[in-house]
């Protein structure tokens, strides 16, 4: 049986590409379906919630999902990820090294975050180093005339933020944590201050004006928002325009 974006808690951002907030730290993760290819962006924050975004993922698509893109590496955005076993795995040039020698730090964020220890644990233990990395920009075919641009944009929210183009119309951008809505972004140890104004500007030269760009936490939003987080970050760290 045919089943829709919202009946599974999904909002559809264009055609054949949609978004779920996640509960706990409303995480935002996308999907875009090709007729040849399945990709989900970002992984959930734990193995129980990766599994749970599968088996949804593979509904709405009617096949399995082979591509998982991830935005940073945050375990909110990453823990779910040895739960698409098969799926080629990208991330920003970088993020390996983060999975294969920061896996301590990542635990210790995501219990201080209010991630159940044993759940953490579990993820840690599991984590997938991605296959891809991204240094530029890499075009995912999709099928069916559909491609899409995995762009490495940062540094900013941290060193190694990669961001989704799906053309289209309207065309959307995945943004992860470069852009929030539902709060003030936050700039932790990791971040990349001096850099993160031009990594928004990369974003928006990207998607353009009427692109719509989906934060890592919060609402769908449009250029004029992240053109004013943009110049909010510039003003907050004191960088030059």
């Amino acid at each position: 049986m045919t089943v829709t974006w919202e009946e599974l808690g999904w909002e559809q951002v264009a055609v054949g590409v949609g978004r779920r907030r996640l509960p706990g730290w409303d995480c935002t993760v996308g999907l875009v379906v090709g007729t040849g290819a399945v990709l989900l962006i970002d992984a959930g924050s734990c193995l129980a919630e990766g599994t749970r975004l599968r088996a949804e993922a593979e509904r709405l698509a009617g096949r399995r999902v082979t591509h998982l893109a991830l935005t940073h590496p945050h375990f909110d955005h990453v823990f779910g990820a040895a739960a698409f076993a098969g799926a080629e795995v990208f991330a920003a040039v970088g993020a390996e090294s983060v999975f294969a020698r920061e896996r301590a730090e990542l635990h210790a964020d995501a219990v201080r975050n209010g991630l159940d220890e044993a759940a953490a644990t579990e993820a840690v233990d599991a984590l997938v180093r991605p296959r891809h990395l991204v240094s530029g920009e890499w075009t995912l075919d999709m099928g069916g005339g559909r491609q899409v641009l995995l762009a490495n944009v940062g540094p900013g929210h941290t060193a190694h933020d990669l961001a989704v183009l799906v053309p289209g119309s309207p065309e959307a951008v995945f943004c992860g944590d470069l852009v929030e809505e539902s709060g003030e972004p936050q700039a932790g140890p990791d971040a990349v201050p001096s850099h993160w104004p031009a990594a928004l500007d990369r974003l928006l030269a990207l998607g353009g004006a009427d692109a719509r760009y989906v934060p890592g936490h919060g609402a769908v939003v449009d250029a004029a928002f992240v053109r004013a987080q943009r110049d909010a970050l510039t003003a907050r760290f004191g960088v030059s325009p």
